[in-house]
């Protein structure tokens, strides 16, 4: 066990969820000459090569160690960060993300598993809602400076991005290998990730679990990450004021420290459900609103949904894994997930050029379908 490791990867998430850029991330791309569709379709290409990249990083990461992958990642994941402050254009704000699905593909399953093999047993769902709580204390920090300080100066938010991804690319150096080097076998690596992957395909139960969870995570991603801000403009809110709001909602996402302890007082099963309800009424919420105030508690919904849902998932992610390949597993998992969520992606990203109201609508009932398949999964 390792608590340097578990310390160490607290400042990551610290860091690197200080992106000066977020409270207005749809607008910063916008004013740089992206469309609403551009940035979903941005968004598909790079999940398409997150998936393509999962195979080869998988196998690299049980092969090299996880502390090499993390920092290879880190690097690469600050030079995405120069890209995207200098970008302009579709063509720059995609050569970005193809950096970044190196990254996520990279990443997928590697930092869980460090976590997890670096804390005592019983402590991984703690340990997973203070990694994922201190990446919103990093948008939290981010809300407030933008604010204040940066207001709407775009390229100052991109700059001071690149200098926290940048301590957090320094951080990763000081990271200790928790996974023993395996002796080399004579079975084919590629031949592996197809057998989890055949594996994964037949074991329905598990398929229903990661479908479900692809449904609801790309729901909460492209609605606050992306339309969220087109909503703010919607209800009439203001640049100065985005910043604030997303202060507030990110303090919300704080409630990611209180899933073990909510898991414990009520049980898996009924946090999930919440969880996707408050989905379903958070998007129906902002399809019919144009004012301010329900616009904020709609988006303040699915975030507490959302942050509390993440350490849940991952654990029952990583408790379903027998494996020693840990990272491989996870990567293949991560295919099914992000598989989903192309398709998701851009159907998000059609309707909400031609409607917001219809793109909060599907959002409904994808959230919907999310609540159903984990039923069915809980039934198997």
């Amino acid at each position: 066990m390792s608590k340097r490791n578990i310390y160490i990867m607290y400042f990551l998430s610290l860091f690197q969820g200080m992106v000066f850029y977020a409270p207005v991330a749809t607008l910063y791309r916008q004013a740089q000459g992206v469309t609403v569709f551009q940035i979903t379709l941005i968004e598909s290409i790079s999940m398409v090569l997150c998936m393509a990249m999962e195979l080869p990083w998988g196998i690299l990461a049980d092969k090299i160690g996880y502390k090499k992958t993390i920092l290879s990642c880190n690097i690469l994941y600050f030079l995405s960060k120069i890209v995207f402050w200098k970008a302009e254009g579709f063509g720059g704000f995609l050569l970005e993300r193809i950096m970044l699905s190196i990254v996520c593909a990279g990443l997928s399953g590697v930092d869980s598993s460090v976590l997890y093999l670096s804390c005592e047993k019983g402590e991984s769902q703690k340990v997973f809602g203070i990694y994922e709580g201190l990446g919103t204390v990093g948008l939290l920090t981010t809300s407030f400076v933008y604010s204040v300080f940066i207001k709407d100066n775009y390229s100052l938010s991109g700059f001071l991005t690149v200098v926290s991804y940048g301590i957090a690319m320094v951080l990763s150096f000081f990271l200790v290998e928790v996974k023993r080097e395996r002796e080399e076998k004579s079975s084919d690596s590629i031949k592996e990730f197809i057998s989890f992957l055949k594996e994964t395909c037949r074991n329905k139960k598990l398929f229903l679990f990661l479908l479900a969870i692809a449904l609801f995570n790309e729901t909460h991603q492209i609605i606050t990450v992306f339309l969220s801000q087109l909503q703010y403009v919607r209800a009439g809110i203001g640049n100065s004021m985005m910043g604030v709001l997303y202060g507030m909602i990110t303090v919300v996402a704080l409630s990611g420290f209180l899933s073990d302890s909510v898991t414990k007082v009520i049980g898996e099963d009924r946090t999930m459900r919440l969880c996707f309800l408050a989905g379903i009424i958070s998007c129906v919420i902002l399809a019919f609103t144009d004012l301010a105030v329900p616009t904020v508690i709609g988006v303040i919904l699915l975030r507490l949904g959302f942050s509390i849902a993440v350490p849940l998932e991952q654990e029952l992610q990583n408790r379903q894994v027998s494996t020693e390949n840990r990272a491989t597993a996870l990567s293949v998992n991560a295919v099914f997930i992000d598989s989903a969520g192309v398709a998701a992606n851009v159907v998000f990203g059609a309707l909400a050029e031609y409607s917001l109201v219809i793109s909060f609508g599907f959002g409904a009932v994808v959230c919907m379908a999310a609540w159903i398949l984990y039923e069915m999964w809980m039934r198997i």
